[in-house]
This record gives structure tokens, C-alpha cells and sequence, in this order.
């Protein structure tokens, strides 16, 4: 196999940061203005494709992080029950109480806001308002649809091309020449 100079073994790792090669260029110390060029020519080399396919290989052993994982993952979230958030009166459960799949992803954001009532010495708190916002969890059933290839959410794209535009318009120029005698 075929050794790496030092920018494109550094190109190689920086194109594991984010997958987007024109910036890991870039990052890697090549020029910006032909930084997708030189990403795509530096791509199709077997070397470096072969050495990001070992790289990935490599931190997905280190991480534990495989397709699997993932699967296992996106499955828990996309049937993550919603009730386990309140208790028996409708209230928000303390979020330390909340089962760890919320906390690590799905709910992305909580607000807690006092109410008062009164003014100066007479203020008295009254209550919360609790707003709290969820992940969307439709995207989790596209990646997993995408994954496994189900093309349960392909886009559908048809296509009639000029031939039929053509045609339409020889119609339509017949009906007129008709209509004008």
C-alpha cells in the first residue's frame, strides 16, 4: 500500500471530523480555491480511501459506535414513551427522574418560569409554567427507514421529458388552428 504524505494523512483525519471534503482540505493545509477539487482528487485515490475506511473502522472499535448502535439507538427514541415524563397527577416528573432517553437527546429544550402574584412585600409565587421541547422524532424513523432501505420516505421524482411537452403543444397548436376558421 502506497504511504501518505503528511497532508493527506492529515486530510484523512480531518475528513473524519465531518465528512465534507473540500473542508477537511482546507483544514488539512491544502488552498480553498480548488479545496473541492483537490477533496475529490484526493478521494478517488485507493490510499486515502483506503486509510478513511480503516480510520472509521478504528474509532468505530474505539467508540463502540457501530450500525448496530446506531439502529439500537434511533429504535429506543422513536419509541420512547412520552407518559414516562409525568406522574400520577399530569405533572412533570423532576428530570432527574426522567428515563436517561429523554435526558440524552430528546427533549432538547426546558424552560421554567415562576408565577407571581402581588406586587412589592404582597408578591407571592403561585406557580410554574413548564414548557418543554421535544427532538423531532419523525427524523428518527427517516434514518432508520434510510438505513435499512426501505424507501418508506423516497422521494418520488417522474420525469416525461420533452417528448411529451412536444406533443402537448402540437395538441394545443392543432385545437387553435381549428378554432381560428
Amino acid at each position: 500500500m502506497t504511504e501518505l504524505t503528511a497532508r493527506q494523512q492529515r486530510f484523512v483525519e480531518e475528513y473524519l471530523v465531518d465528512t465534507v471534503g473540500a473542508h477537511a482540505a482546507i483544514r488539512a493545509g491544502y488552498s480553498p480555491r480548488g479545496a473541492k477539487k483537490r477533496a475529490w482528487l484526493l478521494l478517488q485515490k485507493p490510499a486515502i480511501a483506503a486509510a478513511i475506511e480503516t480510520a472509521k473502522a478504528e474509532r468505530s472499535e474505539r467508540t463502540k459506535i457501530d450500525a448496530d448502535w446506531l439502529l439500537t439507538r434511533l429504535a429506543a427514541e422513536a419509541e420512547a414513551d412520552l407518559g414516562d415524563l409525568y406522574d400520577e397527577n399530569g405533572d412533570f416528573k423532576p428530570i432527574r427522574e426522567w428515563p436517561s432517553i429523554w435526558r440524552q437527546g430528546l427533549v432538547t429544550d426546558v424552560e421554567i418560569t415562576a408565577l407571581f402574584e402581588g406586587t412589592g412585600k404582597e408578591r407571592t409565587q403561585v406557580g410554574h409554567v413548564k414548557k418543554v421541547k421535544f427532538a423531532e422524532r419523525l427524523r428518527r424513523l427517516e434514518l432508520i427507514g434510510k438505513h435499512i432501505r426501505i424507501n418508506a420516505f423516497k422521494e418520488i421524482v417522474e420525469h416525461k421529458g420533452l417528448t411529451a411537452l412536444a406533443e402537448r403543444l402540437e395538441r394545443a397548436q392543432k385545437r387553435n388552428d381549428g378554432e381560428a376558421q
